[in-house]
Order: C-alpha cells, then structure tokens, then sequence
C-alpha cells in the first residue's frame, strides 16, 4: 500500500527560495578589518540568482564542479546556495591542504570553475597551473588583475560578473539523491578521498543541527561560525541557518582571539562552534583582557576531545556552556552532540557532558572488537565504531574501489575507538591509528591529554606512543606551557599520580612552542611521531 503524500524534492533549491523570502531579514554579518558588513539573506537570494546566471554563461549547464577557495563570508554563503540549487556541485577546497594535496583535489573533482578570494590568490595562483580542469577563476573581495592565469584559463571579477546579471533565476527541479556538495578528508591513508553529499542528505542533516537534542540553531539566534565553509560544510550550519532564518556572524580571516573577543563584544551572538584550539586561545585572551560574554548561551566544540578543564572554565568563569559533538566528513558530519538526559544532575550531567554525546534517530551506531563481534552498549565494552544512516558516506567518490576497507558491511568505519552507554552516548578513547599498547595493555592518549591539560599552567598537550624495548610503546607527551607560566615535566607527572593508573603515568615529556595541527585544526600526531623519529624534540626521560 502506497501512502497518499504528496512527492516533493528535498533540493537546495527550494531551500535557497524558502531562506531567501521567509527569512528574508537575517544577516550573514561579515566580519572586516573595520568593522562588520551586513547582508540579508533576502539580498543573498538575489545575489545567488546572479551567480548562477552569471555560471550558466561560463558553461556550467549541468553538474559540473564549481570550487571554493574562501574564507566565511557572505560570498561564500550567497555561493554555498546557488551552486548547488543551480544543479551544478560545490566544491569546498581547503586553504590549508598541502599544495600537491589542493591540486589533486581539483584534479580529481575536475573542478570547472574556482571562486577564489582575494586576499588568497597568491596562494591559489601557484597551484593553479596544475589544475588541469579549471576554466574559469571567479576573485571575490579582490581585484581580478592581480591574477596572472595560465594559458587556457579566463580571470573574471565576481562583482563584475553579478553586476551584469539579472537577480531572477528559474531555479530547476533537482532529484533529491543527486549530488550537491564535495568534500575531501585527509583523515585516511594515501591521498584525500572525496565524500559527495546529497541534496537530501543535507536537508535532513540540517533539520537535525536544529533539533532540541542537537545544536539548537533556532530561528532568532545570532550564531559565530568560526569552523570553516571549507570544513566538513561548516558542521552544516550555513543550510541550517537558511531553513530556520538564524544569523550568520561570519569571522572571514579574522580567526585569532582578539578580533574574535572584538566580534564577541560587538556583535553579541548567542551561539558559536568552532574546534578546540579556537576556544583555548579565547581563554587565554580573555585571561589577559577580561569581558563579559555570558550572552553567549552555548558554543559547540567538536574536531576532537574537548578537555574537561575548558568545559569548566567557559561555565564557571564566563557562564557559557560547552556543547561537545562528534561527528567526521564521512558523516555530514552531525555523529553526536552531548546534551545530558533531563533527570541528569551534578556530576551524573558533566559525565554525560564530558562524553562524545548521544546518537540522533538517523545515525546508527555499534561497537566491533578486534575479532570482528559486535559488542554491546555497556559503558565499558570497547571497540571500534561503525555508523550508517541516511547523511552517512557509503563510499569515497570514485566508488566501492577507493579505500574499501573503509566500509564495511554496509557500515562507515570511523576509525574511532570507543564505548557506548546503555542510553545510547558515546564516549570516544582514541583513534585506533593513536592507542597506546604497553605492556599488553591499553592507554587513551585523549585521556591522558585531558588529565595533563586539566593543569593550571598547560596551554596544550598532545601524546603519542614512541617504542620501548621493555614494555613496546610507552606514551610521550609534548607541552605547549601558557604564556607567562612554568612547569617542569616532574611537576606535571606528580600532578597526574591521582588522575590515572600509576603503569600509565608518562616517563617521556618534551616541551614545544606549539603543537603541529592538521589542516582542519587537530593535533597532528604524525608529525609529531616524525619529530620524534628524526631526532627533533628535546625528552625528558623521568
């Protein structure tokens, strides 16, 4: 028996029209050197018909590739929600990837087009004779000239090619399976692989960062998106925006801690997201120059664990509560958001909170042990994680031969090792590639990171396993000490003697000015490894 709904698209394109005329006065406010500049999503609506227009006459009739070279902007938004509403395919690029990683990239997605900032055309402009596909370079935010182009390639200016164009467009009917948005992830071996969302996959992804149990985007609410558009799409929070009319506050490259606490203070968003790394360096700016920001309710922090001691700090010395997700490219990537359940009190809540968060109706989760049995949900049992759902990959671009070991019975292999309570929240312990085996047993470099950033005078710490001829590997752990602090690696392993088991307590310190990231922010473990391996880091052996 056939239901009597009716069939309607879940296409970009009818989201574009809703955002653009529902929720016609939200802003996307971009931040400048001189302040903000405001645009309503009204006038994006426009601005997006005359992108695609102006798209259509440089060949883009289908699902061709446009790329993105930007930073968050109200550009990038107006380009986030006319590409794929057109029927052609977004394709963020990274501005952190290593230069024969983006041309690879480029290569691969045979990007057509590339919509490029101006303040980073000198960047695009090295690699850019490599990119054997691109046609067009669009300069956003910049004067055109500056970009000398290989022979075959034309140079437009972005508000030329909009001025030209007429700010009506017969947005086309778009099956909902069809692809919409790419994005590469360096999270593997060999090189980046691409994951191709759907137009559908990013509609239910975007209903679900508005749900009560996820990150709340509500309509009203003014929200700081520092995670970047050219990151796993911004945690989705651009189409999420659109579909319930929320504001957009947009950093450009304005993303260290000053101009952020100055967007803060000015702007007064009630929410923001951004990894890690982007809220330790606020802390520490507003150690040094104190301002209220208890109107900021909530700040969503995922990309890797977030450390108890932040948690603490944001909600006893500022009133902001720290909302901890997870997620990956491979996953849209909403994979859980930590929101205790109601009866949760006192410490029963921060355990909750503490953890990766709990699985949402359309991602399902289970456990595989090292022999391959699904292991249950008893907040002890660990293993790796395997999800599906409907925003999850099912394969790399380029199909079932690229990395299939990645995939597994149906199943995304997340690469993470956790546990999972009866209720369904997860809490991860390390990524299988960074576990620690001594002695025969078990060690969390996420945990002892947390334990060793839980000290007053630690501004970062990253652990990795380094061989030892008695017990395999033992844990080294690098310190980034905070500006105008001390501590020596004596000092901080006593300060661990009564936060984990003494065989786990680190031996091996070594003291950096910065702890290596990947492109999206992370610590980056591998280098770090390589350091040790060539020699470059001073150990202390205690």
């Amino acid at each position: 028996m056939l239901s009597t709904m009716q069939d309607g698209q879940l296409s970009l394109a009818r989201l574009l029209r809703h955002g653009s005329t529902v929720h016609s006065e939200a802003e996307v406010i971009t931040w400048t050197d001189s302040g903000a500049r405001r645009e309503t999503y009204g006038e994006v609506g426009k601005k997006a018909a005359k992108l695609a227009n102006a798209l259509r006459g440089l060949g883009v009739t289908g699902d061709q590739r446009v790329a993105t070279f930007m930073w968050n902007n109200a550009e990038h938004l107006t380009i986030y929600a006319a590409i794929p509403a057109m029927g052609a395919v977004l394709h963020t690029l990274n501005i952190r990837l290593f230069p024969e990683q983006l041309v690879y990239v480029a290569n691969h997605a045979e990007d057509h087009v590339v919509i490029v900032d101006g303040t980073l055309v000198p960047l695009l402009a090295k690699q850019l004779p490599e990119m054997k596909t691109v046609k067009h370079v669009i300069v956003a935010n910049g004067d055109a000239s500056t970009l000398e182009a290989p022979a075959g390639v034309q140079v437009h200016s972005y508000s030329a090619l909009l001025d030209a164009q007429s700010d009506e467009f017969d947005w086309p009917e778009i099956d909902e399976r069809s692809a919409a948005a790419i994005c590469y992830t360096s999270g593997t071996t060999g090189d980046p692989k691409g994951v191709a969302y759907s137009h559908r996959s990013i509609w239910l992804h975007s209903m679900q960062v508005c749900m009560s149990d996820s990150m709340r985007l509500a309509q009203g609410d003014k929200a700081l998106v520092i995670v970047p558009m050219f990151h796993a799409m911004s945690w989705g929070l651009p189409y999420a925006a659109l579909m319930v009319g929320a504001s957009l506050l947009m950093p450009d490259r304005f993303l260290q801690p000053k101009p952020i606490a100055e967007m803060l203070e000015v702007e007064r968003p009630e929410f923001a997201a951004a990894v890690p790394t982007v809220w330790q360096g606020l802390l520490q700016q507003l150690d040094a120059n104190p301002q209220d920001i208890s109107y900021l309710k909530e700040v969503v922090i995922g990309g890797s664990a977030v450390p108890p001691s932040m948690m603490h700090t944001f909600q006893e010395r500022h009133g902001v509560t720290v909302v901890h997700a997870w997620g990956m490219t491979e996953t849209s990537p909403l994979g859980s958001v930590a929101r205790p359940p109601k009866a949760a009190t006192g410490d029963a809540a921060w355990a909750y909170r503490y953890s990766q968060g709990r699985f949402p109706a359309s991602v399902t989760a289970r456990l595989v042990g090292d022999s391959g049995d699904v292991l249950p949900w008893d907040g002890e049992s660990v293993g790796e994680l395997e999800v599906q759902g409907p925003w999850i990959a099912g394969a790399y671009l380029g199909g079932a031969d690229v990395d299939p070991d990645k995939f597994h019975d149906g199943w995304l292999r997340t690469g993470d090792v956790g546990k999972i309570t009866h209720d369904g929240f997860l809490t991860l312990t390390d990524r299988a590639k960074d576990v620690i085996k001594s002695g025969g047993e078990w060690i969390s470099s996420v945990d002892l990171e947390n334990a060793v950033m839980g000290h007053p005078a630690v501004a970062e710490a990253a652990v990795v396993g380094i061989p030892d001829e008695k017990w395999d590997e033992r844990p080294l752990v690098a310190v980034v000490v905070k500006e105008g602090q001390s501590v020596t690696a004596e000092e901080l392993r006593d300060y661990l003697t009564d936060k984990v088991a003494k065989w786990q307590l680190p031996e091996n310190w070594t003291f950096v000015d910065e702890v290596p990231k990947t492109s999206v922010g992370k610590f980056d473990k591998k280098r770090l490894r390589a350091f040790h391996n060539e020699g470059k880091l001073d150990i202390s052996h205690l």
